[in-house]
C-alpha cells in the first residue's frame, strides 16, 4: 500500500492520536500521585513539628519551641546521607531540565534527579525556607526523560520532560490551564502543537485525578471576590516595578549567598549545619518563615499581621530562604516568592489604605497582594503568562487576574532591563549556557571539536630536505604542510609556495614556518566556526595547548559539514 494513500495517513493518525493520549493520561496520573504525596508527606511533617509540646520552652515571658532548629539538624544529617547515597555533587533543578530540553542528547539523570527530590522533600518538610514546586518540576522532567528512554517512542524527548513538568504543576496547583502554559512557555520555549497536545492532556488528568481524590492542597481560594478595578488597575501599575526591583533583590541575595559558599571553600556539612543552625533559630521566633510558607498566606489575605510584623517576614522570608538555598539545602524558589510576593502585597494595601482611607482599603480587597504574589513569582521564574493563569484558576476572580497581569508585566520588565534573566536562565548563563541563542546555537556550543580533527594530514620534521618536502606535499595534493616534531609537537606550518621559492637553503628552516591560525584542543564547534570566520588558508591546526601536541587539521568544509549536520539533527528532533 503506497504510504500516500488516504488508508495509509488515517492508520497514521490514529496511531499518533492513541499514543498522545495514552502518554498524555500516563504521565497526568503519575505526576498526581507523585506531587499529592509529596505535598502531602510535608504537610505531614509540618504539623508534627507544630505538635512537638515537649520542645517547648519561656524566654522573656513568651512561649517558643525548639522543635524548628531540631528538625533542621536532624534534615542536615538526612541531607548528607542522600548526597553520599546518591552521590550528587550538586542539587539539581528545573534549570537542568530547561537545559535538557533543548539539547539533542537530552536524557536527565533518574538518579540525580531523584536523589534532588528526596533532599528537597527532606528540606521542606524539616522546616527550611525552600519550596516545593521546582523539584517537583524537575522530578517530572527526570521521569519523563527516562521513560522517553524506555519507550524508544516517536514523541521526541522535549515533550516527555514537557508533560512531567505540565503535570507537577497542574497537581500541585489544581491549574490543568497554568501546567500547561508553564511547560511550554518556561521549559520547552515554543508552542507547536506536537508538544502542546500531550501536554495539555498530562495537565487535565493530573489536575482532574488530584481533584477528585485528594482534594485542594495548599491551594487558597478567593471566588467571589469582585474588588474595584477603578482603584485597583492604578496601583497595579504602581507597585508592579516595585515588585520587579523586590524579585531582582530576591535573585540576587540568592546568587550572593551561594558565592558566599563557595568562596568559603568549606565542607557541605559545614555549610548546612551553618543554615539550620541560622534557620532554626530564625525561626523560632518567625515561625512563618519556616517551610513553604504557602499556610501562612491564607492570615496574610484576611489582614492577620500588623506593619511591623509584615516586614520582619518580608525581611526574614528573603534572608533566610537565601541562606538555605546557598548554603545547601535544597529546594524551589516559587513557593518563597509566593510569600514575599504576599507580604509585600500586604504591606501596600495597608499604605493605600492610610493615604486612600477604609474606602480604598475596601475597594481593593486583597487585589495587591494576589499581584504581588503574581508578579514576583512570575518574574523569578521567568513565566509571566503562567504567573497569571495560576492566580486565574487558584481565586477564579477575572478582576484579579488583570491587575495581576498588570503588575506581571511591569514587574518583568524592570527586571528584564535590570536584570537580564530569570533565575534559572541566570543559573545556566553561569555554567556557559545561553538558552536565548536557541537549540541549534546549544548543540553547537556543547560539540567538541577535537572529535572533528582529521587525521589525514601532511607533516614533517625541520630536518626535512625542501625537495623531500615538496614531494611529500605534491603527492598528496595540498598546499600546506605541519612541522612536528618526533613527539608529535606542533612547530607550525609551511606552504607549498613559499617551498618553492626557496633557493638559499636545502632544508626547511625556521625562516620558511609560520605560526598560523589554531584551535584549543577544547574549543567548541561554536569557537571552531568563529575562528575559521576569519581564517585564510586550507586548515586550521588543533593543538593541545597543555602538551604542545598536534591533535588534527580541521578545513572549513569540514566545520561546514558539521554545521550543517548539527542543522538537521535540531530540524529531525523537532519533527517528532
Amino acid at each position: 500500500m503506497s504510504k500516500t494513500s488516504p488508508d495509509y495517513d488515517i492508520i497514521s493518525s490514529l496511531k499518533i492520536i492513541c499514543i498522545v493520549m495514552i502518554t498524555g493520561i500516563s504521565f497526568g496520573i503519575m505526576m498526581s500521585l507523585v506531587s499529592n504525596a509529596f505535598v502531602s508527606g510535608v504537610d505531614f511533617l509540618f504539623n508534627t513539628r507544630n505538635q512537638l509540646n515537649f520542645l517547648e520552652f519561656y524566654f522573656l515571658g513568651k512561649k517558643y519551641s525548639a522543635a524548628p532548629i531540631i528538625f533542621l539538624l536532624v534534615a542536615v544529617g538526612a541531607l548528607l546521607i542522600v548526597r553520599r547515597l546518591f552521590s550528587i555533587d550538586r542539587w539539581h533543578g528545573p534549570a537542568d531540565s530547561i537545559y535538557a530540553a533543548h539539547r539533542t542528547d537530552n536524557e536527565l539523570d533518574i538518579k540525580s534527579g531523584f536523589g534532588s527530590t528526596i533532599a528537597a522533600f527532606i528540606s521542606a518538610g524539616s522546616g527550611a525556607s525552600v519550596g516545593q514546586y521546582g523539584p517537583l518540576v524537575h522530578f517530572g522532567a527526570t521521569v519523563g526523560s527516562y521513560v522517553r528512554t524506555l519507550t524508544k517512542g516517536t514523541i521526541s524527548t522535549d515533550v516527555f520532560i514537557g508533560c512531567g513538568v505540565a503535570g507537577a504543576i497542574a497537581a500541585g496547583f489544581n491549574a490543568p490551564i497554568a501546567g500547561t502554559i508553564f511547560a511550554c512557555e518556561t521549559i520547552l520555549r515554543h508552542f507547536s502543537l506536537r508538544a502542546v497536545a500531550p501536554v495539555a492532556i498530562t495537565s487535565i488528568t493530573a489536575a482532574g485525578i488530584s481533584k477528585i481524590f485528594f482534594g485542594n492542597l495548599n491551594t487558597f481560594s478567593l471566588s467571589g471576590v469582585s474588588p474595584d478595578l477603578m482603584y485597583l488597575l492604578p496601583l497595579a501599575l504602581i507597585t508592579g516595578p516595585i515588585f520587579g526591583i523586590l524579585s531582582i533583590i530576591y535573585m540576587m541575595m540568592l546568587r550572593k549567598s551561594a558565592a558566599f559558599a563557595k568562596a568559603t571553600n568549606w565542607l557541605p556539612w559545614r555549610l548546612l549545619l551553618l543554615a539550620a543552625i541560622i534557620t532554626g533559630t530564625v525561626g523560632m521566633f518567625l515561625p512563618e518563615i519556616l517551610g513553604l510558607g504557602i499556610e501562612h498566606i491564607e492570615t496574610v489575605l484576611n489582614n492577620g499581621f500588623s506593619v511591623y510584623y509584615l516586614c520582619l517576614l518580608l525581611i526574614g522570608k528573603l534572608v533566610i530562604t537565601s541562606i538555605c538555598i546557598g548554603f545547601g539545602m535544597f529546594g524551589g524558589i516559587f513557593s518563597p516568592a509566593l510569600f514575599i510576593g504576599a507580604t509585600a502585597g500586604a504591606l501596600f494595601t495597608k499604605l493605600a489604605t492610610v493615604i486612600g482611607g477604609a474606602t480604598v482599603g475596601l475597594a481593593i480587597g486583597p487585589g495587591l497582594i494576589i499581584c504581588g504574589m503574581a508578579a514576583i513569582s512570575s518574574t523569578v521564574v521567568g513565566t509571566p503568562i503562567a504567573g497569571v493563569l495560576i492566580m486565574l484558576e487558584l481565586t477564579m476572580s477575572y478582576e484579579l487576574a488583570l491587575a495581576a497581569m498588570l503588575s506581571v508585566v511591569t514587574s518583568a520588565l524592570i527586571s528584564h532591563l535590570l536584570f537580564g534573566h530569570s533565575f534559572f536562565d541566570r543559573q545556566l548563563l553561569d555554567r556557559g549556557i545561553d538558552i536565548s541563542q536557541g537549540r541549534t546555537q546549544i548543540e553547537l556550543m556543547e560539540q567538541p571539536i577535537v572529535h572533528l580533527a582529521n587525521k589525514d594530514y601532511v607533516h614533517f620534521s625541520k630536518d626535512t630536505s625542501i625537495k623531500s618536502a615538496i614531494n611529500q606535499m605534491a603527492e598528496a595534493q595540498v598546499s600546506e604542510a605541519y612541522i612536528t616534531s618526533n613527539e608529535n609537537n606542533f612547530l607550525g606550518k609551511v606552504s607549498l609556495h613559499g617551498l618553492l621559492n626557496s633557493k638559499d637553503t636545502l632544508f626547511v628552516t625556521s625562516s620558511l614556518i609560520d605560526k598560523p591560525t589554531q584551535i584549543k584542543h577544547d574549543a567548541s564547534l561554536q569557537q571552531g566556526i568563529e575562528i575559521a570566520s576569519e581564517f585564510v588558508g586550507e586548515s586550521i591546526p588543533v593543538i593541545n595547548f597543555e602538551t604542545g601536541k598536534l591533535l588534527g587539521v580541521l578545513s572549513e568544509a569540514d566545520l561546514f559539514q558539521a554545521y550543517l549536520a548539527t542543522q538537521n539533527k535540531i530540524i529531525d528532533l523537532e519533527k517528532k
